[in-house]
Protein backbone atom coordinates (compact mmCIF):
# COMPACT_ATOMS: atom_id res chain seq x y z
CA UNK A 1 0.00 0.00 0.00
CA UNK A 2 1.42 3.39 -0.99
CA UNK A 3 1.87 6.05 1.69
CA UNK A 4 1.65 9.85 1.48
CA UNK A 5 3.52 12.11 3.89
CA UNK A 6 5.64 11.24 6.90
CA UNK A 7 5.20 10.42 10.57
CA UNK A 8 2.33 8.60 12.27
CA UNK A 9 -0.32 10.51 10.30
CA UNK A 10 0.95 9.63 6.83
CA UNK A 11 -1.85 8.70 4.47
CA UNK A 12 -2.62 5.20 3.25
CA UNK A 13 -3.58 5.34 -0.43
CA UNK A 14 -6.70 3.44 -1.54
CA UNK A 15 -7.86 3.26 -5.15
CA UNK A 16 -11.49 3.53 -6.20
CA UNK A 17 -13.21 3.64 -9.59
CA UNK A 18 -12.03 6.83 -11.28
CA UNK A 19 -9.52 7.97 -8.66
CA UNK A 20 -7.90 7.37 -5.29
CA UNK A 21 -7.95 8.63 -1.73
CA UNK A 22 -5.54 8.63 1.18
CA UNK A 23 -6.50 8.49 4.84
CA UNK A 24 -4.77 7.78 8.18
CA UNK A 25 -4.35 4.11 8.96
CA UNK A 26 -7.10 4.07 11.59
CA UNK A 27 -9.65 5.15 8.94
CA UNK A 28 -8.46 2.96 6.08
CA UNK A 29 -11.08 0.22 6.57
CA UNK A 30 -14.09 2.55 6.54
CA UNK A 31 -13.10 5.33 4.10
CA UNK A 32 -14.76 5.81 0.73
CA UNK A 33 -15.15 8.50 -1.94
CA UNK A 34 -18.56 9.41 -0.51
CA UNK A 35 -16.74 11.12 2.38
CA UNK A 36 -15.82 13.88 -0.07
CA UNK A 37 -19.39 14.54 -1.23
CA UNK A 38 -20.76 17.42 0.90
CA UNK A 39 -24.34 16.23 0.49
CA UNK A 40 -23.48 12.72 1.69
CA UNK A 41 -21.85 14.02 4.89
CA UNK A 42 -24.36 16.74 5.77
CA UNK A 43 -22.24 19.64 4.58
CA UNK A 44 -22.97 23.13 5.90
CA UNK A 45 -21.17 25.88 3.93
CA UNK A 46 -18.29 27.63 5.67
CA UNK A 47 -19.23 31.28 5.53
CA UNK A 48 -15.87 33.02 5.95
CA UNK A 49 -13.15 33.10 3.29
CA UNK A 50 -12.65 30.55 0.52
CA UNK A 51 -14.46 30.23 -2.84
CA UNK A 52 -17.74 28.71 -1.63
CA UNK A 53 -16.00 25.33 -1.75
CA UNK A 54 -15.72 24.42 1.95
CA UNK A 55 -18.23 22.76 4.24
CA UNK A 56 -18.51 21.76 7.89
CA UNK A 57 -19.24 18.03 7.84
CA UNK A 58 -19.79 15.12 10.23
CA UNK A 59 -19.12 11.43 9.59
CA UNK A 60 -17.25 8.33 10.78
CA UNK A 61 -14.17 10.58 10.85
CA UNK A 62 -15.78 12.97 13.36
CA UNK A 63 -16.37 16.72 12.99
CA UNK A 64 -14.40 17.99 10.02
CA UNK A 65 -14.04 20.55 7.26
CA UNK A 66 -14.33 19.37 3.66
CA UNK A 67 -12.77 21.53 0.97
CA UNK A 68 -12.92 21.11 -2.79
CA UNK A 69 -10.11 22.70 -4.77
CA UNK A 70 -11.29 25.50 -7.03
CA UNK A 71 -9.49 28.06 -9.12
CA UNK A 72 -10.01 31.77 -8.65
CA UNK A 73 -9.45 34.83 -10.78
CA UNK A 74 -8.57 34.54 -14.47
CA UNK A 75 -7.46 30.93 -14.09
CA UNK A 76 -11.05 29.94 -13.36
CA UNK A 77 -11.74 30.37 -17.09
CA UNK A 78 -9.76 27.15 -17.62
CA UNK A 79 -12.24 25.32 -15.37
CA UNK A 80 -12.82 26.04 -11.70
CA UNK A 81 -12.18 22.47 -10.54
CA UNK A 82 -9.92 21.07 -13.30
CA UNK A 83 -6.16 20.71 -12.83
CA UNK A 84 -3.52 19.19 -15.11
CA UNK A 85 -2.50 15.67 -14.13
CA UNK A 86 1.16 15.34 -13.09
CA UNK A 87 0.92 12.23 -10.95
CA UNK A 88 -0.89 11.26 -7.75
CA UNK A 89 1.69 12.66 -5.34
CA UNK A 90 1.49 16.05 -7.07
CA UNK A 91 -2.28 16.42 -6.88
CA UNK A 92 -3.33 19.41 -4.79
CA UNK A 93 -5.02 17.20 -2.21
CA UNK A 94 -2.27 14.60 -1.71
CA UNK A 95 0.40 17.31 -1.60
CA UNK A 96 -1.50 19.27 1.07
CA UNK A 97 -2.09 16.09 3.06
CA UNK A 98 1.69 15.48 3.07
CA UNK A 99 2.37 19.04 4.26
CA UNK A 100 -0.11 18.69 7.15
CA UNK A 101 1.45 15.38 8.18
CA UNK A 102 4.91 16.97 8.10
CA UNK A 103 3.86 19.95 10.22
CA UNK A 104 2.03 17.86 12.81
CA UNK A 105 5.07 15.60 13.12
CA UNK A 106 7.12 18.75 13.78
CA UNK A 107 4.69 19.86 16.51
CA UNK A 108 3.11 22.76 14.58
CA UNK A 109 -0.59 23.34 15.37
CA UNK A 110 -2.41 22.51 12.15
CA UNK A 111 -5.64 20.51 11.71
CA UNK A 112 -5.38 16.74 11.61
CA UNK A 113 -5.58 15.47 8.01
CA UNK A 114 -8.43 12.95 7.76
CA UNK A 115 -8.49 12.32 4.04
CA UNK A 116 -7.58 13.51 0.57
CA UNK A 117 -8.98 12.40 -2.77
CA UNK A 118 -8.70 12.96 -6.49
CA UNK A 119 -10.78 11.98 -9.52
CA UNK A 120 -9.07 11.52 -12.92
CA UNK A 121 -10.56 12.98 -16.10
CA UNK A 122 -8.29 12.34 -19.08
CA UNK A 123 -5.32 14.69 -18.74
CA UNK A 124 -6.90 16.44 -15.78
CA UNK A 125 -8.25 15.80 -12.32
CA UNK A 126 -10.30 17.37 -9.55
CA UNK A 127 -9.55 17.02 -5.85
CA UNK A 128 -10.78 17.46 -2.28
CA UNK A 129 -9.35 17.33 1.23
CA UNK A 130 -10.88 16.54 4.61
CA UNK A 131 -9.37 17.90 7.85
CA UNK A 132 -10.46 17.77 11.48
CA UNK A 133 -12.43 20.76 12.69
CA UNK A 134 -10.78 22.84 15.42
CA UNK A 135 -13.46 23.14 18.16
CA UNK A 136 -14.54 26.67 18.98
CA UNK A 137 -12.03 28.24 16.60
CA UNK A 138 -12.41 31.71 15.11
CA UNK A 139 -10.38 33.27 12.33
CA UNK A 140 -7.85 35.94 13.18
CA UNK A 141 -9.95 38.31 11.07
CA UNK A 142 -12.97 37.59 13.24
CA UNK A 143 -11.01 37.88 16.49
CA UNK A 144 -9.64 41.25 15.43
CA UNK A 145 -13.18 42.53 14.98
CA UNK A 146 -12.81 43.05 11.24
CA UNK A 147 -15.64 44.99 9.64
CA UNK A 148 -16.36 46.54 6.29
CA UNK A 149 -16.64 50.12 7.57
CA UNK A 150 -14.08 52.84 6.69
CA UNK A 151 -10.84 53.14 8.66
CA UNK A 152 -12.03 56.21 10.53
CA UNK A 153 -14.93 54.26 12.01
CA UNK A 154 -12.87 51.28 13.13
CA UNK A 155 -12.05 51.10 16.83
CA UNK A 156 -8.62 49.81 17.80
CA UNK A 157 -9.98 48.00 20.87
CA UNK A 158 -10.68 44.55 19.35
CA UNK A 159 -7.33 44.62 17.55
CA UNK A 160 -5.43 45.49 20.71
CA UNK A 161 -7.21 42.67 22.56
CA UNK A 162 -5.40 39.98 20.48
CA UNK A 163 -1.80 39.22 21.48
CA UNK A 164 0.37 39.04 18.33
CA UNK A 165 3.15 37.04 20.03
CA UNK A 166 1.49 33.57 19.85
CA UNK A 167 0.59 34.22 16.20
CA UNK A 168 4.17 35.23 15.42
CA UNK A 169 5.50 32.10 17.12
CA UNK A 170 3.11 29.85 15.18
CA UNK A 171 4.24 31.33 11.87
CA UNK A 172 7.89 31.05 12.88
CA UNK A 173 7.38 27.38 13.88
CA UNK A 174 5.86 26.67 10.46
CA UNK A 175 8.88 28.21 8.74
CA UNK A 176 11.33 26.35 10.96
CA UNK A 177 9.54 23.10 10.04
CA UNK A 178 10.37 23.81 6.39
CA UNK A 179 7.03 25.07 5.05
CA UNK A 180 6.26 28.34 3.29
CA UNK A 181 2.54 29.16 3.17
CA UNK A 182 1.17 30.13 -0.25
CA UNK A 183 -1.63 32.36 1.07
CA UNK A 184 -1.03 33.39 4.67
CA UNK A 185 -3.90 35.73 5.47
CA UNK A 186 -6.16 36.71 8.34
CA UNK A 187 -8.69 33.99 7.42
CA UNK A 188 -6.10 31.18 7.41
CA UNK A 189 -5.05 31.72 11.03
CA UNK A 190 -7.38 30.42 13.75
CA UNK A 191 -7.55 30.95 17.50
CA UNK A 192 -9.34 28.35 19.60
CA UNK A 193 -11.15 28.84 22.91
CA UNK A 194 -7.90 28.34 24.84
CA UNK A 195 -6.11 30.94 22.78
CA UNK A 196 -3.99 28.43 20.86
CA UNK A 197 -3.06 29.51 17.35
CA UNK A 198 -3.73 27.17 14.41
CA UNK A 199 -2.62 27.57 10.80
CA UNK A 200 -4.82 26.23 8.00
CA UNK A 201 -5.13 25.91 4.20
CA UNK A 202 -1.77 24.65 2.95
CA UNK A 203 -2.74 24.33 -0.71
CA UNK A 204 0.34 25.06 -2.89
CA UNK A 205 2.62 25.32 0.16
CA UNK A 206 6.35 25.11 -0.61
CA UNK A 207 8.35 22.52 1.32
CA UNK A 208 12.07 22.86 2.01
CA UNK A 209 14.40 25.27 3.75
CA UNK A 210 12.43 28.52 4.01
CA UNK A 211 14.59 31.47 2.97
CA UNK A 212 14.47 34.90 4.55
CA UNK A 213 12.84 36.15 1.36
CA UNK A 214 10.07 33.56 1.59
CA UNK A 215 9.50 34.39 5.26
CA UNK A 216 9.22 38.08 4.46
CA UNK A 217 6.86 37.34 1.56
CA UNK A 218 4.58 35.32 3.89
CA UNK A 219 4.55 38.07 6.50
CA UNK A 220 3.87 40.82 3.96
CA UNK A 221 1.00 38.80 2.51
CA UNK A 222 -0.48 38.68 6.01
CA UNK A 223 0.01 42.42 6.39
CA UNK A 224 -1.94 43.13 3.20
CA UNK A 225 -4.76 40.93 4.46
CA UNK A 226 -4.84 42.63 7.86
CA UNK A 227 -4.96 46.07 6.27
CA UNK A 228 -7.75 44.93 3.97
CA UNK A 229 -9.96 43.63 6.77
CA UNK A 230 -8.94 45.88 9.67
CA UNK A 231 -7.53 49.05 8.15
CA UNK A 232 -4.85 51.07 9.94
CA UNK A 233 -5.25 49.18 13.26
CA UNK A 234 -4.45 45.99 11.37
CA UNK A 235 -1.21 47.49 10.08
CA UNK A 236 -0.21 48.52 13.60
CA UNK A 237 -1.03 45.03 14.89
CA UNK A 238 1.17 43.54 12.14
CA UNK A 239 4.06 45.79 13.20
CA UNK A 240 3.91 44.21 16.66
CA UNK A 241 3.72 40.72 15.13
CA UNK A 242 6.76 41.41 12.93
CA UNK A 243 8.73 42.56 15.97
CA UNK A 244 7.77 39.38 17.83
CA UNK A 245 8.58 37.02 14.93
CA UNK A 246 11.53 34.80 15.81
CA UNK A 247 11.73 36.15 19.38
CA UNK A 248 12.80 33.31 21.73
CA UNK A 249 10.41 32.33 24.56
CA UNK A 250 11.05 34.11 27.82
Amino acid sequence: MALIGCGPERGHVLAFDGGALCVPGFLAKSAGPEWFDPQAVGGLPVGEGGRQAAWFVQGPFGAAVLRHYRRGGLRARLGREAYFWLGAARTRSFAEYAVLARLRTAGVAVPEPLGAAYWRHGFGYRAAILVARVPGARTLAGCLGATAVPDAARAAGPVDAVDPLPVARAIHAMHEAGVSHADLNAHNILLDEQGRVWLIDFDRAVVGVVSQGQRRKNLLRLRRSLVKVCGAPGARWWDALRSAYGRPPC
